[in-house]
């Protein structure tokens, strides 16, 4: 899978959340105007710009940047080991993840976003004989959630959490608020910035020791993180404090892109 922002959607997110200028990237670079057009758009450039000072300029790792410039892909980081977690991909335009987990024991299943479409979640579902108790939003962007009431008209029992202040009071999550499923415990932590009601929802006590798994939705991809052009540096501090704060061999599953790990973040991303 291919990652979700190449370096020029890393610089360019850096730039617009600081409020740059593009000239003033630019000159750092060693750029001509065309040329670094072409960069932020696609990523490509004729000569190797200078990575130390674009990354002094933007507050950048440029070593980290450099990696992302040279073509890294995440290893083998995936969900195997966590027999009960799939990843769910629809596309409508735009590819974006939802994932649905559930305890082996009583077949109880939490969905974590919807994406574009409820048809294969709903396959996944009655293929291995599942019932859905619960469904977290990551975040109320559209593509996130369009498949919801399609979702909740099939499970109307289904309990919703969220952090939108829209959501009535009872389906907000709360602080230290852990939710059973089955043996594997659900809890949450606020992560705005990118959505102003981001949250990030982590998943614990895997049988065989399996790893954490962490919902990130889109506070931070692999080798990058979400846009966030008007709370740049709070998505930045939510995403160090509340996930790369986690063990470092937690998986990361974003909205958009491959699945991580927080210890492969660390080394590799350059906002961090």
């Amino acid at each position: 899978m291919t990652l979700e922002d190449h370096a020029g959607d890393v610089v360019g997110k850096a730039r617009k959340g600081l409020g740059v200028a593009p000239e003033q990237v630019t000159e750092a670079g060693g750029f001509t105007a065309e040329s670094y057009a072409k960069f932020e758009q696609d990523g490509t450039y004729d000569g190797l710009p200078d990575l130390v000072k674009i990354g002094e300029l933007l507050d950048l790792n440029p070593d980290k940047l450099a990696t992302i410039v040279s073509g890294w892909c995440p290893r083998a980081a995936d969900l195997e080991t966590n027999k009960t977690v799939r990843q769910i991909t629809t596309n409508e335009g735009m590819e974006v993840h939802c994932y649905l987990a559930w305890d082996a024991a009583t077949h109880e299943a939490a969905l974590f976003d919807t994406g574009w479409s409820a048809e294969p979640i709903l396959a996944l579902l009655q293929e291995n004989d599942l019932g859905l108790k619960h469904l977290f939003i990551t975040h109320t962007h559209h593509d996130h959630i369009a498949a919801l009431t399609p979702i909740r008209s099939q499970f109307p029992e289904v309990e919703l959490h969220s952090s939108s202040p829209n959501a009535p009071e009872q389906q907000r999550n709360q602080p230290g608020q852990v939710v059973e499923l089955g043996s594997l415990q659900i809890t949450s932590r606020e992560t705005p910035g990118h959505a102003d009601d981001g949250v990030t929802y982590v998943l614990d006590n895997f049988p065989g020791f399996a790893p954490k798994v962490a919902m990130v939705g889109d506070a931070i991809f692999a080798g990058s993180m979400g846009g966030a052009p008007n709370h740049y540096q709070l998505a930045r501090e939510k995403v160090q404090s509340e996930i790369l704060s986690l063990s470092a061999e937690t998986l990361l599953c974003p909205g958009h892109g491959p699945v991580t790990t927080v210890a492969e973040q660390l080394s590799v991303n350059p906002f961090f």
